[in-house]
């Protein structure tokens, strides 16, 4: 018997009986604006009509750069609703890496914020195919999604999807340490199983409860808390539409009703550090979780002694969801990631695949049986291949159990670099390096920072006659930023005559990583 799950469907025989609850309450620095269950769902499935009537269908791969607000749960809903699959991008993508998850993906059409349309028309230069839509605004060469949605009346919608639980419903990409972005994909289940965990045992959202998660649309992380978790648990997501300011942050802490935050450890840092958290006062806070990194105690201690809420971490990755948590009403290891999630076999792993011991470490790893574990990458079986090991998925991260069960992070395995929540692989950073004409050869690594966690940081090496000057450091950075997404843009720059390499010619960044640690005398982790 077929497994039938449709993510949408679900929130909309929510609404059939919380119809009048808020669904998302939307704060801008210009005013607020909310929108009820049953107008979510109304505009869920005006964005499904629409766009069948423009002949797209479920199955099809519909690219979606938005920021917060309204629109992005419609249009995220509509799309599930539809049985489409999504592919979540950061409007902070520029057109070489908004090309490429068109042509890798084969993305039959691309919905996106006005502002960023000029990045998405010169992507689609050589992709007269795909369909474009532009949400409430125009440009050339876009079709008005708005517009669309307002010639629809109740009686033409279309039903929700009957789809599959193992039908594709999401194309998250990622960074690797070699070669493009990978496409991580999930399936119509996964939305069901998140819920039945992270939703429940860590993030901890109860029906008509204001939670605010930070992360913005085009991430795996809004997909999991700001989108699934909560509207899948009967809360109220708050949006935020501003810049992440620390004062700000604790201001709206303390006007609203937010019972549950969500945000990361950066965020979290930086708000410890204003002086404005010393007479803070929070409305209704009474839980609070990060992730992306581990948390610092100071930190942690800190938002404890403010407001009596202590900030939960939690650790998963694009590849399948929270797997090892701080849950509700866990005794705090204050520095350990917490325990394997309930559904979760995670164990710590040797080289050929078998656990191991308590306090050995060794690779975090999960078991293939996982639900919430990704099916595949896309169009990539040997990428897919080479991330198991024996039963296990290994995360590329390195840990130890304690004899009471708790998880502590040890570092990566690899040579990702996570910075202030955001995943970048160096290749990516030194792709856009080397095409500067100025730049031989580089390598990109983490360089620990008190507040990011980690910063990029890049070893290049010059072409012959070039001299390393703080002009050419910041026509460096300033390349970097317009050739991809600006977050990946190296915040130091050192300039080398070369670089620590294997006898094969490979780049020894694990090399540079240490040589970094020692430096700015932080553990090495």
């Amino acid at each position: 018997m077929m497994d039938r799950y449709n993510f949408a469907a679900a929130v909309e025989e929510y609404a059939t009986s919380h119809g009048d609850q808020i669904a998302v309450y939307m704060h801008t620095p210009g005013g607020d604006a909310s929108i009820t269950y049953t107008e979510l769902t109304k505009e869920a499935a005006k964005v499904h009509t629409a766009l069948a009537k423009q002949g797209l269908q479920a199955g099809d791969r519909i690219l979606v750069l938005l920021t917060r607000g309204l629109y992005s749960y419609q249009v995220y809903l509509g799309l599930n609703r539809m049985g489409a699959v999504t592919l979540p991008a950061s409007e902070m993508l520029r057109a070489g890496d908004i090309g490429y998850r068109v042509r890798h993906a084969q993305v039959k059409a691309v919905i996106t914020a006005p502002y960023i349309a000029d990045e998405v028309a010169a992507a689609l230069q050589d992709s007269p195919e795909v369909q474009r839509y532009i949400v409430d605004g125009d440009h050339e060469g876009f079709v008005n999604l708005l517009d669309l949605m307002k010639t629809l009346d109740e009686a033409s919608l279309l039903p929700p999807a009957d789809t599959d639980a193992s039908d594709m419903a999401y194309i998250s990409y990622t960074s690797g340490t070699t070669g493009g972005p990978k496409g991580v994909v999930h399936v119509h289940g996964w939305p069901r199983a998140h819920v039945a965990n992270a939703a429940t045992y860590w993030f901890d959202v109860k029906q008509g409860e204001w939670a605010w998660a930070t992360a913005g649309p085009g991430w795996a992380k809004w997909v999991w808390s700001p989108f699934t978790s909560i509207l899948g648990k009967g809360g109220t997501a708050f949006v935020y539409t501003g810049r992440f300011e620390p004062e700000v942050y604790l201001e709206i802490l303390e006007k609203y009703p937010i019972g549950l935050f969500c945000s990361t450890p950066t965020e979290y840092r930086l708000m410890a550090k204003s002086p404005k958290i010393e007479n803070w006062q929070p409305k209704s806070l009474r839980s609070a979780v990060s992730a992306g990194e581990p948390l610092n105690r100071e930190v942690i201690d800190t938002f404890y002694r403010r407001c009596h809420v202590m900030v939960r971490d939690g650790y998963g990755q694009t590849e399948n969801s929270l797997l090892v948590s701080t849950q509700v009403g866990m005794d705090v290891k204050k520095g350990s990631m917490g325990k394997p999630s309930p559904h979760h076999q995670v164990a710590i792993i040797d080289e050929d695949g078998k656990p191991l011991p308590v306090g050995s470490i060794g690779d975090i790893a999960v078991h293939r049986s996982t639900p919430t574990l990704f099916k595949e990458y896309l169009y990539d079986e040997e990428r897919t291949a080479k991330a198991f090991r024996g039963e296990y998925y290994v995360t590329g991260d390195l840990g130890r159990f304690d004899e009471d069960g708790y998880i502590w992070f040890e570092g990566r395995a690899d040579d990702i670099i996570i910075s202030a929540g955001y995943t970048i692989g160096p290749f990516e950073v030194e792709d856009a390096l080397v095409r500067h004409p100025s730049v031989a050869e580089c390598a990109a690594v983490a360089s620990p920072d008190p507040e990011r966690g980690h910063i990029v940081k890049a070893f290049v090496v010059l072409k012959p006659n070039i001299q390393g000057t703080p002009e050419l450091v910041e026509e460096l950075q300033n390349h970097v930023k317009t050739t991809t997404a600006p977050y990946k843009y190296p915040r130091e720059i050192e300039f080398v005559s070369q670089l620590p390499k294997t006898t094969s010619g490979k780049i020894r960044r694990v090399e540079l990583r240490a040589m970094e640690r020692q430096r700015k005398a932080f553990p090495a982790k």
